[in-house]
């Protein structure tokens, strides 16, 4: 009922940048969150950034002052810039969609969707 679709992953060498783009279309009634998450090879999945639409943002401690989060709410749409990128920045990033769908003449239905994911990849 929501699709996400991601784009802007790739390589990039230590000291660039990238931006990362995620649209969320379909029966979307009301969007809690939207943001991104991470996983490296061998780690767990972490946030590395989040904007509520109360209009609070979080950063991972490891991305900020370097990234920066950002949401278009009339598209849908949440964006992730990253500057400054080093090696262990290194892994797919997920966009997740917290919010509500439209569920015919019953309530709203609480949804989370995550993204397919991007590589990301900074190596010289």
């Amino acid at each position: 009922q929501v699709q996400l679709e991601e784009s802007g992953g790739g390589l990039v060498q230590p000291g660039g940048s990238l931006r990362l783009s995620c649209a969320a279309s379909g029966d979307i009634f009301t969007i809690n969150a939207m943001g991104w998450y991470r996983q490296a090879p061998g780690k767990e999945r972490e946030l590395v950034a989040q904007k509520t639409s109360g209009g609070s943002t979080d950063y991972a401690h490891s991305v900020r002052g370097r990234f920066t989060i950002s949401r278009d709410n009339v598209h849908n749409m949440v964006y992730l810039e990253m500057n400054s990128l080093k090696p262990e920045d290194t892994a797919v990033y997920y966009c997740r969609f917290v919010g509500y769908t439209n569920n015919g003449p019953s309530v709203p239905r609480h949804v989370e969707v995550w993204g397919q994911g991007l590589l990301v990849t900074v190596s010289s």
